[in-house]
């Protein structure tokens, strides 16, 4: 593995490219020229900095810029490495005469799917740090409190009201395995002897959301809705009331709107009235693009029953499998009493390790970073598809993915299956209905992906459009 420490990286301070942008140029036409390989070492942010006369932070920013882009990866304890992919030596001229075949024909497979966050972005030093942190710490004798480690739950209270607005304590907080606990928890303190409760869901919506409920002994009942998620006089007409009701105001799932304010202070009336049980999912809410978020409906006035749920998925990574919610009322009693009984699913020193991420900043500091990496992933799909006249873009304002509504009429699935046959995953939007889709279209995620198979994958998709 060598060292690019004679590396030319020549900057322009007069130009009004910036100077990350401009190290970040160089460095990847030294890889696309040959003059770096796989393996190779780039020169330590501070070494480069020094050399060029350039803050730390500006060599830090160009650095991230490769990674996401796929051409170069951090190793620990072994600095920014050269990360050459099939598709990037491809790309070289010398490898890639007229007459080559296109990148997108490649055997690789590019996967689009939604729900996938860019998880190489959590190689940091804090993330590192907090869970050397956790095992270094005494490990207790007896089991993790069954409501969540009280460190964590207090570094969730302080999370939840600096950014969603929500006044809560760490005696408000349990700690779950994530979003799917939650829901089946919430469906467990929801029944009674002898009737199963109805939980009303959006539709379309989460499919997984609309099993575990169903797994647990709910009785499920899809709403259609639109982009900004279900209508008060849709849920006034049900009869009887619901007992509960699942939502993503915030980032209504697939769709991407938002529910107005109007429409949540009807809702949590009439929840109120009719004794219903409001389950919010904060899906996505970290990451908006255009719009500021709108305060969680559960820091809203309201004597009915809501319950806040998150969990650090698609902030952090899907392989945790650990998350919160913020009880109150009494519903919020009937949760803590039942996992008090089933206990903790969730390991005490993943806990530890999340409470010292939180509590120095990591996360925060992460949540930014990941939010410049989703900004641009977002600019590239809509460059390469937001001028289309065959189709409609939808969820741009914030999350991970993309809705790519087509015209009437249009085969989705037929796109699907043919973008498969090229090597590139996408979702069918009619799979997150429970029932007919109201209208033909994908579901692209933009998280995980790196900016060369993302490219790739936008490519084969408009000329599947162009034949369709």
């Amino acid at each position: 593995m060598a060292y690019t420490g004679d590396l030319f990286v020549p900057v322009d301070r007069a130009a009004a490219t910036p100077l990350s942008v401009q190290i970040a140029a160089s460095v990847r036409a030294a890889v696309l020229g040959g003059a770096l390989g796989p393996g190779d070492t780039l020169p330590p942010t501070r070494t480069l900095a020094a050399d060029l006369g350039v803050s730390r932070g500006v060599v830090v920013t160009a650095y991230e810029q490769l990674v996401g882009e796929g051409f170069a990866t951090g190793r620990r304890g072994g600095g920014t490495v050269v990360a050459v992919r099939p598709d990037v030596i491809a790309a070289r001229p010398a490898a890639a005469p007229p007459s080559a075949p296109s990148p997108s024909a490649g055997s690789d497979v590019v996967d689009l799917t939604p729900g996938r966050p860019a998880t190489r972005l959590l190689d940091d030093a804090e993330w590192r740090s907090a869970w050397r942190r956790a095992v270094a710490d005494d490990l207790p004798a007896g089991p993790p409190d069954p409501l969540g480690l009280p460190a964590l739950r207090q570094a969730v209270a302080v999370y939840l009201r600096r950014v969603r607005g929500v006044e809560a304590g760490a005696d408000d907080v349990l700690v779950t395995a994530g979003a799917s606990d939650a829901l089946a928890l919430a469906a467990t303190a929801l029944g009674a002897p002898g009737r199963p409760p109805r939980v009303v869901v959006e539709d379309p919506s989460y499919p997984a959301a609309r099993r575990v409920l169903a797994t647990a002994g709910a009785v499920v009942v899809p709403l259609p809705v639109d982009a900004d998620g279900p209508r008060v006089a849709d849920l006034r007409a049900l009869s009887p009331a619901p007992d509960a009701v699942l939502l993503t105001p915030s980032h209504q799932y697939p769709l991407g709107g938002r529910m107005p304010v109007q429409e949540r202070v009807d809702l949590l009336r009439w929840a109120a009235e009719e004794g219903v049980v409001v389950l919010e999912d904060d899906y996505d809410s970290e990451f908006r693009h255009r719009r500021r978020p709108l305060p969680a409906m559960a820091s809203l006035p309201s004597p009915a029953d809501v319950v806040l749920v998150g969990s650090w998925s698609k902030t952090l990574s899907p392989w945790l499998r650990c998350g919160w919610m913020v009880l109150r009322g009494a519903f919020g009693e009937r949760l803590r009493a039942i996992r008090t009984l089933l206990d903790s699913p969730v390991s005490g020193v993943q806990q530890a390790a999340l409470a010292h991420y939180l509590a120095d900043g990591g996360l925060a500091r992460h949540t930014a970073r990941a939010q410049r990496h989703y900004n641009h992933r977002r600019s590239m799909v809509a460059a390469a598809l937001g001028e289309r006249p065959d189709v409609t873009l939808g969820a741009l304002d914030g999350g991970l993915h993309v809705v790519v509504h087509l015209r009437p009429g249009t085969d989705a699935a037929a796109l699907v299956r043919a973008a498969a046959g090229r090597g590139v995953v996408v979702a069918d939007l009619a799979d997150y209905s429970a029932g007919p889709p109201a209208s033909p279209g994908l579901v692209l995620g933009y998280g995980a992906p790196t900016d060369l198979e993302l490219r790739r994958g936008l490519a084969v998709l408009s000329e599947l459009l162009d034949a369709a």
